[in-house]
């Protein structure tokens, strides 16, 4: 049985590929448990030496991996290649913290006895990627995975397929042993069977709240842990005293960037009353500086979502708001790409708007967001604690003491200053509420990946 990508750029045939069958999961499987037996021998010094040769590998593809990446998922392709780079900058942050973090914690206070804590890796993790940012999220856990003793089982989306055979043959150039890093090709059902594996001792999962839930319910059946990062509606505040001029030029780009398609993508701002309307004047006219076009011209700064599908979703959303009394500061017309029932949709700033709209309470993931005045922090807190989701929010303020008060009592699991959309790999990564559950990147990263040992021994 096969799979086929629709490239959002033309709506052809980009990749077709079969899935993989009943035998070869059980071939894989089986190698990846042999492999982690002599895996967990090597030391943190060889598993660098082999991640490193991987990393190296990627980034002498990245010219070719960038076209791939814009045919697949229609990033406009001068952006394409700053994944590949991104991707090397997370593994070697978390190449270069993992000894620090999986030694061994000595406990040895009491004459007469040793005692230490040991990290072991926990055995085969099965890692589920999506495809907005393919390698970003895919790096989050393999490359942890790995320097931590495991081996890994990559599931790529059926939409960005070649990111796993990318990150497969870069292994195979650095002479990974066989079954350290392997990929399967599964739909939805098989995907499910394989967390019921109990050859399967972690899953990572990075898509839909709808997909954590089914990943969830899989994995209720055996004592496994789940690693889920699943949907946001980031909230940011303005406050009085921000410097307009950088956080609307920042918060656009926040909002924009892969047309709106990121979990941590900026899709609800409240704004001070005092520089609401110089802020929403500077924020709409940036919007306008984008290009919306095909995502292979280099000119391009804005390319086609994922899908007719998902663009509708956010089509409907703006259509809510507008029947609710939202106002639409964008005219269509200006983006000669934009085609209704197509892929292209153009950015969309609403202001008027409420939470009894969808568009600022269900997750959008394109290129809309909306713009609510506020009178005071207070309002902006409830306003932003007023969700489902709990990923990232950030704050625009010269004052960081009141940036911290104020990140207190957000519920969120990174809180910004004057920054947004990034993922900062020396900090957790983790989400509440709906926004998911568990914690990549960063030294606490590594704990979710390994279980603790403790050694007690007397000595007589």
């Amino acid at each position: 049985m096969k799979f086929k990508t629709i490239s959002p750029v033309d709506n052809r045939v980009y990749v077709e590929r079969a899935y993989s069958t009943d035998q070869e999961v059980i071939n894989t499987l089986a190698q990846a448990v042999a492999a982690q037996h002599q895996w967990i021998e090597t030391t943190y010094a060889q598993r660098k030496k082999y991640c490193l040769a991987l990393v190296d590998n990627l980034l002498a593809d990245k010219e070719v991996i960038a076209k791939e990446i814009c045919q697949q998922m229609g990033r406009p392709i001068r952006y394409c290649e700053g994944e590949v780079n991104g991707f090397a900058d997370r593994a070697k942050t978390m190449i270069n913290i993992a000894e620090k973090k999986l030694n061994s914690i000595d406990c040895n206070d009491q004459p007469g006895f040793n005692r230490y804590i040991e990290r072991v890796p926990l055995g085969t993790v099965f890692s589920i990627v999506p495809w907005n940012y393919p390698y970003l999220t895919a790096v989050n856990s393999i490359i942890p995975a790995m320097m931590a003793g495991n081996t890994v089982i990559m599931k790529p989306s059926s939409q960005t397929p070649l990111t796993a055979e990318r990150i497969y043959n870069a292994s195979q150039k650095a002479d990974f042993p066989a079954g350290v890093f392997s990929y399967l090709y599964l739909n939805h059902d098989n995907t499910e069977k394989l967390i019921e594996n109990n050859k399967i001792d972690f899953v990572s999962f990075t898509g839909s709240l709808k997909g954590g839930e089914k990943i969830s319910r899989a994995s209720r059946k055996r004592f496994i842990a789940v690693g889920l990062e699943l949907g946001g509606k980031d909230p940011a505040y303005v406050r009085q005293d921000a410097d307009i001029e950088y956080s609307a030029e920042s918060l656009v780009d926040g909002a924009f960037f892969n047309s709106g398609q990121s979990c941590c993508g900026v899709e609800r701002i409240y704004v001070h009353e005092n520089v609401y309307s110089i802020f929403v004047e500077k924020f709409s006219a940036l919007v306008y500086q984008y290009r919306l076009g095909n995502p292979l011209d280099p000119d391009t700064t804005l390319g086609p979502m994922i899908n007719s599908h998902s663009a509708d979703l956010v089509c409907r959303q703006i259509c809510d708001a507008l029947e609710k009394g939202a106002t639409a500061l964008i005219d269509e017309d200006k983006f000669p790409y934009h085609k209704p029932g197509t892929a292209y949709l153009a950015p969309q700033v609403l202001v008027n708007v409420n939470h009894s709209m969808s568009v600022m309470t269900e997750e959008s993931f394109g290129p809309v967001v909306g713009i609510m005045k506020v009178k005071d922090d207070d309002e902006a807190v409830a306003l932003m604690n007023d969700s489902e989701f709990g990923l990232a929010a950030s704050v625009w303020t010269k004052d960081e003491n009141v940036a911290i008060k104020i990140g207190k009592q957000v519920q969120t699991g990174t809180w910004f200053m004057n920054r947004c959309d990034y993922l900062d790999p020396m900090l957790a990564w983790t989400g509440i509420k709906n926004s998911g559950r568990g914690c990549a990147l960063s030294e606490i990263g590594y704990e979710q990946l390994t279980r603790p040992r403790s050694f007690h021994l007397k000595h007589i």
